[in-house]
Order: C-alpha cells, then structure tokens, then sequence
C-alpha cells in the first residue's frame, strides 16, 4: 500500500491563508484511510482543524469535506466536478498519485496537498508501516528469496551483505533495521539454497528509474 502522512498544521494553513472563502478537503478511502492519514474519519477530523486556525488568522472559511473511494481513477474523481466548481480550492489528502489526477481533473481550480506521501510500504503491526518495494520496475524477488535488497537495503546492494552489518544482524546505518541481506542469507540457509546467492547479480537495471522521465507501462491489448 501506498503511505502518507499529514504535512504540519502551520503548512497547511499558510497554503489556505489566501483569503479562500471555500475549500474542498477532499479525501480517499483507499491506502490513506488504511494507514489513518486521508479516508473519511481523517477528513472530519481535519476539516475542523483547519477552520478555527484560519478562523484565528482572521479568514472565516467553509471547509466542505467528501472522501472518495479512489482519488487515482477518473471515474471517482469526476463525482465531485460539481462541487469543485463551487470553492475556490482544493486540498487533498490522497497520495501523490491521485492528488496529481485531481489537480489534472480542474486545473482552474487552485490545488493543495495535504499530505507528504512516504512510501510503498507493508503494515508490520498497529501504527507501524515499513517499505518493502520502490517500485524500481525490475523486480530480483525471484532470486534473493522473496526480500527485496533494492527497497530494504541501505544502499541497494544487489550483491550483500556489506561490510558493515553488525554481529546481531542489524543495519550499520540504523541499528533497529534488520539487514536485509542478512535476513536473505538466514532464508536461503533454511530453504538449503545458500550456494545460489554465490552467483553474481549484475547491476541493477535503473533504466526504468524516474530519473529518466515519468515511469509509463503500456498494454496494447488494454487500449480502444
């Protein structure tokens, strides 16, 4: 799933202080409502919030609240194109993906996030969320025993474990991390697989990293 997290009250404020009368804090019930940062309770917790610190910055303004079922699907979205027409802007507690689609939906409708999403992430136990995949677009799952180095791994190693992880298997850069590649070695030991982790892995394929240009996967099958 996909996590965020509330950007701080001072900031949200600031970014509304623009003597807007209405604005739609819309939220998403999907992966921000699961890590309790953008579904429905988060909206009727916020809207309030929002309105008495602007209200003491001297700007008396309608904070209106609806939760989507998804923020990152055209069809969801456009159940608020009335609405939107109707305030004078838009904050959103989706993650990033869909706070760009809403953003994209009524470009002339002046847009603010209310979130700062953080990762893609797995829920380890109540209130604790850790990322377990970057989305890297070239997936070694099948070969380091379904733990991901690129995502769990300080520095990405495709070929672990460094040098530097400690006697209790934790990470030299923050000592309550597991080392992945530790954890790696220890399933492949279980599963008498030790010696395949003696091939080399070539260097990671970063072709598909953001860092060429927006990420795109098309399906031809898919398309009208």
């Amino acid at each position: 799933m996909i996590t965020a997290e509330w950007k701080p009250m001072d900031e949200l404020v600031a970014s509304l202080k623009k003597g807007y009368r209405r604005v739609l804090l819309l939220g998403c019930a999907t992966c921000v409502a699961e890590c309790a940062t953008g579904g429905e309770r988060e909206v009727n917790t916020l809207a309030p919030l929002l309105k008495m610190a602007l209200a003491k910055e001297g700007q008396e303004t309608e904070i209106i609240g609806r939760t989507l079922e998804r923020q990152c699907e055209p069809e969801f979205v456009a159940e608020v194109a009335e609405l939107a027409g109707q305030v004078d802007a838009i904050m959103s507690l989706a993650c990033g993906i869909g706070m760009q689609l809403v953003a994209e939906t009524f470009p002339e409708v002046p847009f603010h996030p209310g979130v700062n999403t953080t990762s893609l992430a797995i829920r380890e136990e109540p209130g604790l969320w850790t990322a377990r995949c970057a989305a890297c677009g070239d997936c070694v799952l099948g070969e380091t025993f379904g733990l991901c180095p690129v995502a769990r791994c300080a520095k990405s190693l495709m070929n672990g474990p460094c040098g530097g992880t400690r006697p209790d298997g934790s990470c030299e850069v923050d000592p309550d991390t597991p080392c992945i590649w530790y954890l790696i070695v220890e399933r492949a030991k279980a599963r008498g697989a030790l010696d395949s982790l003696a091939d080399v892995r070539p260097a990671k394929d970063w072709s598909n990293s953001r860092h060429g240009g927006p990420k795109r996967m098309l399906k031809e099958e898919l398309r009208p």
